[in-house]
């Protein structure tokens, strides 16, 4: 269940000037959660319990190793 949390809220924050606007709307469809939710784990588990950035930021430094639709969710969210 943490982990869907995590994912969830991944996807609803943006390092662009409205991050913190979007740090309180934590949302992500359950389809853009499944889509990466293995990728946190395969690539981000060391840091899967700290802050929701520093996993944006792992997954964003695996970028070529994601999966398309984990990508996808990332670029559709602005990252």
């Amino acid at each position: 269940m943490r982990k869907t949390f995590l994912v969830a809220a991944l996807l609803s924050l943006s390092v662009s000037g409205g991050a913190i606007a979007q740090q309180q709307q934590r949302s992500g469809t359950p389809e853009e959660q499944k889509a990466c939710a293995h990728d946190v784990q395969k690539f981000c588990r060391a840091v899967m319990d700290d802050a929701d950035l520093i996993v944006l930021n792992c997954l964003q430094q695996n970028r070529a190793k994601l999966t398309k639709a984990c990508d996808q969710v990332l670029t559709n969210h602005g990252q």
